[in-house]
């Protein structure tokens, strides 16, 4: 899952991205308002957390256009601000949970994984065609076969965004932005390796949908081998 950080305090920053990426999430940072607001319109994110008090467009503004654009990703307000006034002006724009500052890291972690837990309790699955995506376990099954297999994190992002967008053509750029970051170094034969890694796995447990290259455009999971 991906998480947005919008923090403007350096340190702080680095120390929440760090300890949620040994927690096994995707991470990324912003440090001020107007690129926080950008990012987070970007719509790959599972959530964000937020601080008010930020360069340029605060998190309030932010969180506005997040709910005006009816993004629905959970947020965690994240402030020195702690007067009651403030918490309830958060909630009353969306936010789904409020940490005022300063805060043990610890705490920030266990409200993440709350909130996470929160927005798939409904379904603890991901199902396309005859795959499924098991959230807990970490991996992929075929329904028709009965096998399954353990992915990795980055093949089950992959996996979740191509099965949450089926038929659809994903290019290069939008997978790239959800998978590993629109400010990721990665090379660019990174995806092509775990597409690999998917297409494979796919294999393997017998599955009838295939993830198919549209010339000059992109991907596109389907079903069976036609396009």
């Amino acid at each position: 899952m991906r998480i947005l950080v919008v923090e403007d305090e350096l340190s702080l920053s680095k120390l929440i991205a760090e300890r949620l990426r040994k927690e096994k999430y995707t991470v990324d940072v912003s440090n001020d308002g107007e690129n926080g607001l950008d990012n987070a319109l970007s719509g790959i994110y599972d959530l964000i957390i937020l601080d008010i008090m930020l360069p340029g467009i605060d998190g309030i503004e932010i969180l506005k256009e997040l709910r005006k654009e009816d993004h629905e990703v959970r947020v965690i307000m994240l402030t020195a601000k702690a007067e009651l006034d403030d918490r309830l002006l958060g909630f009353a724009n969306g936010a789904n949970d409020y940490v005022p500052k300063p805060f043990h890291i610890d705490e920030l972690v266990a409200r993440v994984n709350a909130q996470l837990n929160i927005s798939r309790a409904v379904e603890d699955t991901l199902k396309f065609g005859d795959l499924t995506l098991y959230y807990s376990a970490g991996e992929l099954g075929c329904d028709d076969t009965g096998e399954r297999i353990s992915v990795n994190n980055k093949e089950f992002q992959l996996l979740e965004y191509l099965m949450s967008n089926s038929e659809r053509i994903l290019s290069r750029e939008m997978i790239y932005d959800r998978v590993w970051g629109m400010d990721s170094d990665a090379l660019s034969n990174n995806l092509e390796a775990y597409m690999s890694f998917v297409r494979k796995k796919l294999k393997i447990i017998g599955s009838a949908v295939s993830v198919k290259t549209v010339r000059n455009m992109g991907y596109k999971m389907v079903m069976g081998e036609s396009a």
